[in-house]
């Protein structure tokens, strides 16, 4: 699906919505009215700096400008406010995401920029490997053959930097050479493949690089410089090449000399047309979705997703709520849980995460039943209970039909939906039904009605590519936790160190 939109006219809608009841004991499908919105795609990188512009000057003159007036100093805590404890998160969203929807894509690079120059490309071909060293999931790697084709096409010299794995110095296995051969066949040249990434025989290398030419530099990660965005080794990595590129959203949130340290050495430094495709998704559909907007978050924790949480309570109309996280939820309403996973310490947190629903008049919505196990294994006996009827030695391992039910009649009344975690334990056939099901839904929507589906990273690709329904969906991330930090509204050091548009 292209990430070039064309703004439209708006067009006003009434869409009679029926969203189940908050309440996890029964299942009350209920009119909330008729909601409008405006039928706007997703705008392009310059509309949606505008659009979060306008929303953060609103919001700074209706909120922050009477606090401060009222406490006589300019001082702003990014703490949660008495009220609704949305505040923060919502500006932090727009600054951070004003800022990285700006910046200067390689598609404003011409040939006369291009031709003959040697340019850094950092990709993300951390790809899966099985013991033999094949590539068991090409995916990013045929994820970050479009922007290389277009630098060979303008007559570039392209270094390709990548890590792979988390090696502690120099790891056979997690040598870069076994991409060599795939990298080749998608590209169609002859890749050379350096030994190492920095020193006199990868400057060589590059200088001999005809144009059209490709040099893959072996794993960054070999080297803790890499990690550390030592400004020496930053240095070292960018002497080979006279502009950078970053295609490498999967670790756009860490600032590596690879990813961060270079820009400091190399100009320009422009997006990739991947990372542009994640921004224009990621930070687009959150910043001006169409409407009705829900998100489905799941996962076997709550701490790790409070801060996506907090920030799309901010946004949607609809938050569907699956996975291990769930069980605190329930624990925290008073229900029983039996063996199911629960964080003690996060109660309070659940709790406080529904009431700021109720005030902010998103639906949130808990699964009704639950597949429950005797066992954590593939060969546990299963049954299908109420969520309010967990027996004492069972787990909850996956969300029942009537939940499921219950999710997708409130996914029929969507325009855009941005899914993140599994529903359940996915990796066992027994308890992958209600993940399918999502699946199922999005690819169904996307498809036959024309909701914009985003699916952000982490295991709700691996169930999607799974369920052979990737294709299906109107963009899936390569990012996993740079998915998840920009969704909540923190900066990406990749993108925030690249030059503006």
């Amino acid at each position: 699906m292209s990430t070039a939109h064309t703004r439209t006219p708006a067009a006003e809608y009434s869409v009679p919505r029926k969203i189940p009841d908050l309440s996890i004991k029964k299942r009350i499908t209920h009119s909330i009215g008729t909601s409008k919105a405006h039928l706007i795609p997703p705008p392009p990188s310059t509309d949606i700096a505008l659009a979060l512009a306008a929303d953060s000057i609103r919001f700074l003159k209706s909120t922050v400008s009477p606090l401060l007036r009222s406490r006589g100093r300019a001082r702003i805590r990014r703490r949660r406010a008495p009220s609704s404890g949305l505040i923060p998160a919502a500006l932090g969203f727009w600054c951070v995401q004003g800022v990285m929807a700006t910046k200067r894509s390689v598609g404003t690079l011409g040939e006369a920029d291009l031709k003959g120059k040697k340019v850094f490309v950092r990709a993300d071909l951390n790809v899966p490997l099985d013991d033999a060293q094949n590539i068991t999931d090409d995916t990013r790697i045929r994820a970050s053959v479009p922007t290389i084709k277009f630098l060979l096409e303008k007559g570039a010299k392209v270094v390709l930097a990548s890590h792979l794995g988390r090696p502690k110095g120099v790891t056979p296995k997690y040598s870069l050479k076994p991409l060599v051969p795939r990298l080749s066949e998608l590209l169609g040249v002859n890749v050379v493949m350096a030994s190492d990434c920095i020193g006199e025989e990868v400057e060589k290398l590059a200088a001999a690089l005809p144009e059209g030419g490709v040099l893959l530099l072996e794993n960054v990660r070999f080297y803790k410089e890499e990690e550390k965005n030592d400004p020496e080794f930053a240095k070292k990595l960018a002497s080979v090449a006279d502009l950078y590129v970053n295609d490498a959203f999967g670790t756009a949130h860490r600032a590596h000399a690879s990813t961060e340290g270079v820009t400091k050495f190399l100009k320009p430094a422009v997006a990739g047309f991947l990372m542009q495709k994640e921004l224009d998704y990621l930070v687009g559909a959150v910043a001006n979705p169409k409407k009705p907007f829900a998100a489905i978050v799941g996962g076997s924790k709550v701490s790790t997703k409070i801060g996506v949480i907090e920030s799309l309570l901010a946004k949607v109309d609809i938050l569907i709520l699956g996975g291990g996280m769930i069980y605190t939820f329930y624990k925290a309403q008073g229900y029983a849980v039996g063996k199911s996973l629960v964080e003690e310490d996060k109660l309070e947190l659940a709790t406080s995460l529904i009431e700021k629903a109720k005030a902010k008049g998103v639906s949130l919505l808990l699964p009704t039943d639950i597949v429950v196990a005797d066992k954590f294994a593939p060969d546990a006996e299963s049954k299908i209970v109420p969520a309010t009827a967990i027996p004492d030695d069972w787990m909850g391992l996956d969300v029942g039909p009537d939940a499921t039910k219950t999710f997708n009649e409130a996914l029929d009344t969507t325009q855009t939906i941005i899914w993140n975690g599994p529903m359940g334990v996915f990796e066992f056939e027994k308890f992958a039904a209600g993940t399918e099901a999502i699946a199922k839904k999005l690819a169904e929507l996307t498809t036959s009605k024309g909701v914009t589906t985003i699916i952000g990273g982490g295991d709700s690709v691996a169930a999607v590519e799974k369920a052979g329904l990737a294709d299906k969906m109107s963009h899936i991330s390569t990012g996993g936790g740079a998915s998840l930090e920009l969704l909540e509204g923190k900066p990406l050091p990749g993108v925030l160190a690249l030059d503006e548009a």
